[in-house]
């Protein structure tokens, strides 16, 4: 069994950069035109999976609808829950919490911010998601529509990269990426 990926980042939000996590806003213009360009003219996909939360599933409604394909929302796929760190920017955070948000850019799995998601729950929660869909949809290309974290995860293993380096992954909004899964292991694939 094994699953062609092609992974999309949400576009910009109304709410802006920083840490979103489980906020649930929208997408600016800009985000929607973003996720637009990002796609090829042709569906190259059989179906649609997408995180449940808006700046995602907004976006999946509407592509699923034009290209008549089916769309699954996979709770799996949302972002990493940031506890008091939601919706607050890094450059922030560096006048007050610095010394814990270097041990989090340091080693996101030896540090959770605070009431936050670990990143050994949130890594299990994305391979589960990915175990299912290949349980699911043996065989099939599908188009992940999710966050920056659950590619960061995903690109990091497929690239080989220790935990540590997690957060040094660039996934910029409306990023697109192309995965081979098979039985839990992650290859990327160049365009």
């Amino acid at each position: 069994m094994s699953l062609s990926l092609l992974l999309l980042r949400h576009g910009e939000t109304e709410l802006g950069g920083g840490l979103r996590g489980s906020l649930d806003d929208d997408l600016t213009e800009q985000g929607w035109q973003q996720m637009w360009s990002a796609l090829p003219a042709q569906p190259q996909w059989q179906r649609i999976v997408s995180s449940p939360l808006r700046r995602c599933a907004q976006f999946a409604l509407q592509l699923s609808l034009r290209d008549r394909l089916p769309l699954k929302y996979a709770d799996g796929l949302r972002e990493l829950h940031f506890g008091q760190w939601e919706g607050r920017h890094p450059r922030d955070l560096m006048v007050d919490q610095a010394d814990a948000l270097a041990a989090f850019w340091n080693d996101p799995y030896g540090f959770t911010p605070p009431d936050g998601e670990p990143m050994p729950q949130f890594s299990e929660r994305v391979w589960a998601a990915l175990t299912q869909l290949e349980r699911d949809y043996p065989g099939q290309t599908i188009l992940l529509i999710t966050h920056g974290g659950v590619m960061r995860l995903l690109l990091a293993a497929a690239r080989g990269l220790p935990p540590s380096q997690l957060l040094q992954v660039e996934v910029e909004h409306g990023a697109l990426h192309r995965l081979h899964y098979a039985g839990g292991a992650v290859e990327e694939l160049r365009s």
